[in-house]
């Protein structure tokens, strides 16, 4: 049986988007309008590629307002590259290859979207090195501010 393209293509989109980790960030209002409205409210963000160092990121403001846009980290490696042979005792062999590791630390990233009503949300925020957890802050074009933490 052949499946129709018009069907696998979403289906391959889908299972595409499985495999990318996501993690959730929250956007807590501190200052303007939402805030104001309802100071408990606290929006949820999702950020794909969790496990790279920038990726598509997604959200809604009050009013059922979507927001699309890209965060990402400044997270620098180390690389070093290896060759010849190695004479150990219980383990001989040959070592050939590349390996990369993140630096330990803090490392600092940003964040930058827009709404379908036009409104545009810019933040900074740090994060530590090989974690997936953050702190910063956001304001948006209307006059709002958010402490963010993911």
């Amino acid at each position: 049986m052949r499946i129709p393209s018009s069907i696998l293509s979403p289906l391959a989109a889908l299972a595409l988007t499985a495999c990318v980790p996501t993690a959730s960030m929250k956007l807590y209002p501190l200052e303007g309008a939402i805030a104001e409205a309802d100071p408990t409210l606290v929006i949820e963000a999702t950020a794909r590629n969790a496990g790279g160092t920038s990726g598509a990121l997604s959200f809604r403001l009050p009013e059922k307002v979507a927001c699309n846009g890209t965060w990402s980290s400044l997270a620098p490696r180390t690389v070093s590259q290896s060759s010849g042979v190695s004479v150990r005792l219980l383990q001989p062999g040959a070592e050939v290859g590349t390996r990369s590791s993140t630096v330990a630390g803090l490392n600092s990233g940003e964040i930058y979207a827009v709404c379908d009503d036009g409104t545009r949300v810019q933040g900074t925020f740090v994060i530590g090195s090989g974690t997936a957890s953050g702190t910063g802050t956001a304001t948006d074009t209307n006059g709002n501010v958010y402490k963010l933490l993911f």
